[in-house]
């Protein structure tokens, strides 16, 4: 990806951090693995400065963790810190679907007010469903990713938008080196209630959206349980 005089330093700023996240998310960017600025400019073929942005960037997303004298590496996520991340998301999310479906104002005019965005989202979970099913793990963190973004809008705070987005990134940073050595048994961990949850949001069904999302969080919580034990023990530390 090298620079062009059509690409403005912080358009390739972008482009380097956008890059590193997949090749983190992807699982080939591995924890304890460290790299220099100078590594990553000679593989993109850039100067110094842009990939030096994009990896702070990075860092203050809480992918990677930074060291003054030996460079950077990705950070390596405990299992406690995913039970936490699941705990913060329900609390978060909880707390906002709480206020549209359950406070003074009406649901169906907060819906009807994203009724074309929903028309997306519903793609993008349709997608992510079925991604996995069929237990295709590059194409459900793409969509999963896009599905939480899209769905971000009808909460109208680009604040907790942001966090949330953030946990989501931190916790498929987790997932991919377990669900990548699972084999066969990656689809039986693979949540895929995506479609479920914009159907009972377009309806304006508040319990059916609350049920969907306690089965997103008890799913994760009990991932989470079985990874406390060992199963599947985390491919780098066998």
């Amino acid at each position: 990806m090298g620079a062009s005089g059509g690409v403005t330093r912080s358009t390739l700023r972008q482009q380097i951090a956008d890059a590193l996240r997949d090749e983190v998310l992807a699982g080939r960017l591995r924890p304890r693995v460290e790299f220099t600025v100078k590594q990553i400019a000679e593989q993109y073929g850039v100067s110094a400065t842009p990939v030096r942005e994009a990896l702070f960037d990075l860092s203050a997303q809480g992918l990677l963790e930074s060291d003054q004298h030996r460079g950077f590496r990705v950070r390596e996520f405990s299992v406690a810190d995913y039970r936490a991340m699941v705990e913060a998301r329900a609390l978060v999310i909880d707390g906002v679907f709480r206020r549209i479906f359950d406070g003074t104002g009406s649901a169906s005019a907060v819906i009807g007010a994203h009724r074309v965005a929903l028309v997306s989202v519903r793609r993008r979970g349709e997608e992510a469903s079925r991604a996995a099913r069929g237990g295709d793990l590059d194409i459900l963190i793409g969509y999963d990713l896009r599905f939480w973004r899209e769905l971000g809008a009808v909460i109208g705070n680009a604040y907790i938008s942001d966090f949330l987005q953030r946990l989501r990134m931190q916790a498929w940073a987790f997932a991919v080196p377990y669900l990548r050595g699972d084999g066969d048994g990656v689809r039986d961990w693979l949540w895929h209630g995506h479609r479920e949850l914009v159907e009972a949001i377009t309806m304006a069904d508040g319990p059916a959206v609350r049920a969907v999302l306690d089965d997103y969080y008890a799913h994760g919580l009990n991932w989470a349980d079985r990874l406390a034990h060992g199963d599947p023990p985390h491919p780098g530390h066998t």
